[in-house]
């Protein structure tokens, strides 16, 4: 009796994960902080967000491990799609039966492009780990309902991957007369982070990838931890800003060779740097009060050390474009997000997210 029920139950699970990507598309997240939904609560580092008052505005109003006051990017971009919910973090417990069709979080606070980047934060998922995961998790699922199905999942699957901001803040820039910043000069360390992530980007489409956002850096020198630490008088750190400049102009020009190369526009450039700076530049226009100053910290422009318990605290979030010293507040991830859906080819390259999904449907 209970080889049957057992057979019963599994006949079930199948035919349930089988018929889940008809309903909405699986959604994979790969990157640092600004899409980690919670890995990093089950490493030893200091890189994680699972303590107030991180999550105060989250439904649970409780920190869940995501760098934020409330949703993140793909917890908003998820919604967009049709998800029944975010993609769990791969690490969670939680992560089987058929949550695994709604697809998986893979991110990690504090990586890059490079594996030395955020050494500093020692037990972190590096991209090449997460990687491996999402190899792992493909394995997971396939047996449950096949090899054929779970790819299929996959390459119907929508991508968002988020990599390249930590290479300069936690790495070429992190100390005076860094490794990087004696091996390279920033016009040659460039090129050799859009080549490695050239790799990195091929071995997702090896993988099963057809549909990948792919977010350029931020402002970077305009983020209030820089503010604090390298700007003067208020204003963005030049030599930050200098390479996202050459960054994301780079980034945006191997994407486009690589659809040409694959013969479809399989990677999709979200101009991240300049819907920060929209904002940014002109806060009052977005309804904020500022673009200087965080939500949650101390020192000048709360942009120094962590966002904790003994922070200072904004009453409200909304009128804050950032909420600690790194990372925007969930009103302006919405931004970011609303512009990933109907963004011009400004700020979408080839095509936003709504003409994706509109094309999609139609296959």
């Amino acid at each position: 009796m209970a080889t049957l029920y057992g057979i019963l139950l599994a006949f079930f699970l199948a035919n349930l994960l089988v018929s889940r990507h008809v309903e909405a598309r699986a959604f994979f997240v790969f990157g640092d902080s600004l899409v980690d939904s919670g890995n990093n609560n089950y490493l030893a580092t200091t890189a994680r967000a699972d303590a107030p008052p991180y999550g105060i505005d989250y439904p649970t109003r409780r920190a869940t491990g995501r760098f934020s006051n409330g949703f993140n990017i793909p917890d908003l971009i998820s919604q967009s799609i049709g998800g029944s919910e975010s993609p769990l973090p791969y690490l969670s417990p939680a992560l089987n039966g058929p949550r695994l069709l709604v697809g998986a979080n893979f991110a990690s606070a504090g990586v890059g492009i490079l594996n030395d980047t955020g050494v500093q934060f020692v037990n972190i998922i590096r991209i090449g780990q997460q990687l491996q995961y999402f190899q792992q998790y493909q394995q997971r699922v396939s047996a449950l309902i096949g090899i054929e199905e779970t790819q299929r999942l996959v390459n119907q699957a929508l991508v968002l991957i988020t990599l390249g901001g930590n290479d300069f803040v936690n790495n070429y820039y992190l100390v005076p007369f860094s490794a990087r910043s004696r091996q390279f000069a920033l016009p040659d360390y460039v090129p050799y982070l859009i080549s490695e992530y050239q790799k990195i980007l091929l071995r997702l489409y090896e993988l099963g990838a057809r549909r990948v956002l792919v977010t350029g850096t931020g402002p970077l020198g305009c983020v209030p931890a820089e503010l604090a630490m390298r700007g003067r008088n208020g204003q963005c750190s030049p030599e930050l800003q200098q390479a996202a400049a050459l960054f994301n102009p780079q980034l945006n020009q191997m994407l486009l060779s690589l659809n040409s190369q694959l013969g479809d526009n399989v990677f999709i450039a979200a101009n991240t740097q300049l819907t920060h700076y929209d904002f940014i530049s002109n806060p009052q226009d977005f309804g904020f009060i500022t673009s200087k100053v965080a939500c949650c910290g101390q020192g000048p422009f709360n942009g120094l050390g962590l966002c904790t318990a003994l922070s200072n605290l904004c009453p409200n979030r909304d009128v804050y474009a950032f909420w600690d010293p790194f990372h925007p507040s969930e009103r302006a991830n919405r931004i970011i997000v609303q512009q990933i859906l109907t963004g011009s080819l400004d700020y979408m390259n080839p095509m936003n997210l709504s003409t994706i999904l509109a094309l999609d449907s139609r296959t």
